[in-house]
């Protein structure tokens, strides 16, 4: 990409942050080629689809996600792990609205932009699950996508007003209904 054309991208790339920082997952192509002043035919030449905008906002955050996934397993004991990427997964679902039902349809379409991406995620996710039911420490009867579910579900819940409040007790109530202090018994 010649210098020009990537300054522009990363500027239009910049903007599209912000808007959808602003407006979530709804956010109009025309406002963020409006507010990056470029015309919508520059922004769709950059990003052809809601999908590939979204693909390029997510990607660096999605590969963090499954670079930390990396990282805690090999220096946290399983559960632990576990829950802290969940952490960092909830965290990380609640920065745009919306974006936990785009990683959800992307998850199922191979041929989507963010498809690569996302399922890097959820076989993070499902390692980190499976390691901890090995080690004895979470639930055996969930998936990967169980917990990826309750990941997003959380997300979705603090960015409604009644419950944002809650956020924190109600991420303490789930974790604690995935650890287990023994195999049979479940941490109340």
């Amino acid at each position: 990409m010649r210098a020009d054309a990537k300054k522009n991208y990363d500027h239009v790339l910049a903007v599209a942050r912000c808007v959808v920082a602003e407006h979530g997952a709804d956010a109009s192509m025309r406002d963020i080629a409006r507010r990056a002043e470029v015309g919508l035919a520059t922004l769709l030449r950059h990003f052809p689809t809601r999908e590939a905008l979204f693909d390029a906002l997510l990607r660096e955050n999605l590969d963090a996600l499954t670079q930390k996934a990396v990282a805690l397993e090999t220096s946290k004991p399983p559960g632990e792990a576990l829950i802290s990427w969940f952490r960092e997964g909830v965290a990380f679902v609640h920065t745009y609205s919306g974006v936990t039902a785009l990683m959800a349809s992307a998850h199922e379409d191979p041929d989507s932009a963010l498809y690569a991406s996302c399922a890097a995620v959820h076989a993070s996710c499902a390692r980190l699950l499976l390691a901890a039911q090995k080690a004895g420490v979470a639930r055996s009867d969930m998936d990967g996508v169980d917990l990826f579910a309750l990941m997003s579900s959380l997300g979705w819940l603090a960015d409604q007003s009644a419950f944002a409040q809650r956020g924190g007790r109600l991420f303490d109530l789930i974790s604690s209904a995935i650890l287990i202090d023994s195999p049979d018994r479940v941490i109340k």
